[in-house]
């Protein structure tokens, strides 16, 4: 006789990306998980680790490519819950950070089924201190602003137009198709010297990172791939980057030539 299990739902962050960027705690859920969910930005490395055995389903949305919609993605959950017991729902980043989880835990709580959560690093701060950016530094930046580039509606957040006219560090998710708007938005408040730094397939091994400012970024729109999701980091703290240092070399050069 086959035993039952008792439904429950792990709502576990993946990290930014790299599988050993997972917490401890959050490794665990995924080896004792009955069946997983996973989303766009978890990483084949990290589903590894995980028993082949174990049903693993892809529920992932990149590029306006939905693989299911938000209302099938919790119709899942806790249809799998009561069929499989746990269900480990994996979420890249920290699943709290745009990440849709409230949406989820108050379906999934109105079928009586327990949720329990695992915070996970949000690539908002370790993608960028993987390229030794940090998001305050004392002198230059107090404080630091985390937003998307636009609402649902396609339109521009006005946490952009508030956080550009503000000193602090801009941080944007979710931007990179939308980048040349993006910096023509903020080129209406900040200086066009302001650093700028845009950041895909961060803390992985193929990890991409083009420096430039306000101004020359439009230059090397070209060497950024759209298709690809990635974080925009704008503020003075970008100019301590290497590359930065390199570039600023180069536009003096060229001023003389």
């Amino acid at each position: 006789m086959k035993e039952e299990k008792t439904p429950k739902v792990s709502l576990v962050g993946a990290g930014p990306g790299s599988e050993d960027l997972i917490t401890i705690r959050g490794l665990r859920a995924l080896q004792e998980a009955d069946i997983i969910l996973y989303d766009a930005l978890v990483s084949n490395e990290l589903l590894s680790k995980v028993s082949e055995s174990t049903p693993k389903i892809y529920v992932g949305k990149r590029c306006g490519e939905h693989s299911f919609k938000q209302n099938d993605i919790n119709t899942l959950i806790v249809e799998n819950a009561f069929k499989h017991g746990h269900v480990v729902r994996l979420k890249g980043g920290d699943p709290f950070v745009f990440g849709r989880a409230n949406e989820e835990i108050e379906y999934v709580e109105s079928f009586g089924i327990p949720v329990s959560i695992v915070p996970g690093i949000s690539s908002a701060l370790s993608v960028p201190s993987s390229q030794g950016i940090p998001m305050t530094q004392r002198g230059i930046s107090s404080s630091f602003w985390v937003m998307t580039a636009t609402k649902r509606d396609g339109s521009f957040s006005e946490d952009l137009k508030f956080a550009s006219q503000s000193s602090a560090t801009m941080v944007i998710l979710m931007g990179v198709r939308k980048l040349m708007e993006i910096v023509r938005e903020v080129s209406k408040y900040r200086e066009s010297s302001m650093p700028i730094a845009v950041i895909q397939n961060g803390t992985m091994k193929n990890e991409c990172c083009v420096i430039a400012t306000l101004n020359d970024i439009l230059h090397k729109k070209n060497t950024i791939d759209v298709s690809n999701p990635g974080i925009i980091v704008i503020g003075n703290v970008v100019a301590g980057h290497p590359a930065f240092f390199e570039e600023e070399i180069q536009r003096v050069l060229h001023s003389y030539i």
